[in-house]
């Protein structure tokens, strides 16, 4: 009577060992005595109780190490780079990967290393940040070369990290700033240089701008005043006469525009009621004795080129006399 219900708890647990279960993306290996058995996938599955038993469970989904390792450069900086290696069980060998390499992450870090401080080297610091991803493809290829023969495939491989000794950031970030602050120094003195260059073009258009104002002046006066001179003389005006009288005229005009403007502090001089009379009659006399001068100075011109005609007669044998 009491070894039956002992017989039935007995069978029920062998019932209940006999089945276990397998995750998705994780298969199970299965060993008899010791020995291997076979591979179970994701399910229920069955085993035979006492006899099989469960070697352990292998992860198929993608993984990630991040290595870190310090090395020197080219240039001799040292330098810490983190990779991260991304890599998973291929699924028809779980074989290989449980039993012939026990601790893949290990191994994995071994070929980083390897590879980093062989291929770091050959680089000065600036081609490390460049090239990144050449070191990052070298360590790939390298690593797949090694562990797919333990059932492991790489997916990818990257460079994550590149930190340089903090002596040296500082070195490059004071190149840095020197280098920006040279190039801004450049465009600001271009920008000035392109200031002046475009004050100069403004002052000298607008120079160029008011000598025409003026000559344009000029000549509308001299025509007016060539018009008016000749205005003069139909009514029996000579031109000396014309000339004193527009003169005078002007005086007024200046004088009536000083007087117009009740804060000029501008005097004239001389500045007295013969001033006009004064002033006409000089300009009539200095006008006639410049006429006297000029018809003088054609008489001199004239006797004195008759008398190098003559000397050059006589220095060649003409008689003057004898041509008449």
């Amino acid at each position: 009577m009491i070894t039956f219900p002992i017989f039935i708890v007995l069978g029920l647990f062998l019932l209940f060992a006999s089945f276990f279960t397998v995750k998705q993306q994780t298969a199970v290996v299965v060993e008899r005595f010791g020995k291997f058995n076979s591979i179970r996938q994701s399910g229920l599955q069955l085993k035979i109780p006492v006899f099989d038993r469960i070697a352990g469970r292998v992860n198929l989904r993608i993984q990630q190490l991040d290595v870190v390792i310090e090395t020197k450069t080219k240039d001799n900086v040292f330098v810490k780079m983190k990779v991260s290696v991304q890599f998973k069980v291929i699924q028809e060998k779980v074989y290989d990967a449980f039993y012939k390499l026990e601790y893949p992450h290990d191994q994995i870090t071994s070929y980083v290393f390897d590879v980093v401080r062989a291929e770091v080297p050959k680089l000065i610091l600036d081609d490390v940040f460049v090239r990144k991803d050449d070191i990052a493809i070298a360590v790939k290829r390298e690593l797949n070369e090694a562990m797919m023969t333990y059932g492991y495939d790489i997916i990818n491989t990257l460079v994550t990290d590149i930190d340089p000794d903090t002596q040296v950031k500082h070195a490059m970030n004071r190149i840095n700033a020197a280098d920006r602050e040279k190039t801004a120094a450049e465009y600001e003195a271009e920008a000035q240089r392109i200031r002046i260059v475009a004050k100069a073009k403004a002052e000298a258009e607008s120079k160029r701008l008011q000598g025409q104002g003026i000559a344009d002046q000029r000549r509308e006066i001299a025509r007016g005043l060539v018009e008016s001179v000749n205005q003069l003389n139909e009514v029996g005006i000579n031109s000396q006469e014309a000339s004193a009288l527009i003169v005078v005229t002007q005086h007024y005009d200046t004088l009536q525009a000083v007087g117009a403007d009740a804060n000029s502090n501008l005097i004239l001089l001389p500045n007295s009621p013969q001033a006009a009379s004064d002033m006409l009659n000089n300009m009539v006399v200095s006008f006639a004795a410049s006429n006297q001068v000029g018809e003088a100075m054609k008489k001199a011109g004239a006797s004195k080129k008759s008398n190098k005609s003559q000397q050059a007669n006589e220095d060649f044998g003409i008689d003057d006399s004898t041509n008449a």
